[in-house]
């Protein structure tokens, strides 16, 4: 995917680097350290962003059309969201929560391989329809994953306060009930960009794949993924729950996801992506 590798080099190194300003602050409500990892993260993304470009310009096409096109793209969703939300909502540690999936996902990419031939898949890769359909997937499972974090990080600030570990860290993971109503608001918005990704992918593979099945181990999973955290919203919404009582419900859905995402494709037969 690169035509830099000293460009993707940097970038995990400031990544790692900003990890570990981020994990002193988390121990020692460091601001210094909290200022400087902002920076170097801001710098992670901006590389991101010129590598992500590049590879744009020099494929042709929107690149994450295979799995390690994909998990790049997927690790710049979290750390763009992450900057935004933190941007907007002042939530302290949410971008050092959110960017350690994030180091883990691009950590994932160095295993994955960067190219798939088949000329099939050159002819598929013309169709605007299949874009779509993964970038909207891709979106959606970041929603998923922030809302995650968020999830965790009520977790983490529900057994400070029962346990009655007062304290500046308890303060700056932010109250109990903001969390709780951005992991809502992610899923809110997870779930209908899923349902839309996967309408578009059916169309797609309908038109395209001759051996689309629907039973299929992804397609299978994907639906589950949706009904899972369609539950979810209903549970909230429907019978007015939230809390403690959705965040095990919330965490056991993002276990789904992950299943989904890196076991369930394995298992498909058109899902070339993977």
């Amino acid at each position: 995917m690169f035509k830099f590798g000293w460009l993707y080099d940097v970038t995990i190194i400031l990544y790692c680097f900003s990890l570990i300003g981020y994990f002193i602050d988390f121990l020692h409500n460091n601001r210094k350290a909290n200022q400087v990892a902002f920076w170097l993260l801001s710098i992670v993304w901006g590389l991101q962003t010129v590598s992500f470009l590049s590879s744009m310009i020099q494929l042709g096409h929107f690149p994450i059309l295979n799995m390690a096109e994909g998990l790049y793209f997927y690790t710049w969703v979290l750390v763009t969201c992450s900057l935004i939300i933190n941007r907007i909502f002042r939530v302290d540690f949410f971008v050092f929560f959110t960017n350690i999936l994030g180091f883990v996902i691009m950590a994932l990419h160095l295993f994955t391989p960067v190219e798939y031939k088949s000329e099939v898949l050159s002819e598929q890769l013309v169709s605007e329809l299949l874009l779509i359909h993964i970038t909207i997937a891709i979106l959606s499972y970041g929603a998923f994953s922030l809302s995650f974090i968020f999830t965790m990080m009520y977790e983490l600030q529900y057994t400070l306060i029962k346990k009655k570990k007062w304290g500046t860290r308890l303060k700056r993971l932010g109250n109990l009930s903001t969390l709780d109503r951005l992991s809502y608001s992610l899923n809110m918005i997870g779930v209908p960009l899923l349902l839309i990704a996967l309408i578009l992918g059916i169309v797609w593979a309908s038109i395209q794949v001759e051996s689309f099945q629907w039973y299929d181990a992804k397609v299978l999973g994907s639906f589950m993924v949706l009904i899972i955290y369609s539950i979810y919203l209903y549970l909230r919404v429907g019978k007015g729950l939230q809390g403690k009582v959705l965040t095990y419900w919330n965490i056991g859905a993002f276990l789904v996801l992950l299943t989904n995402f890196f076991l369930f494709g394995t298992l498909s037969n058109f899902h070339f992506w993977v």
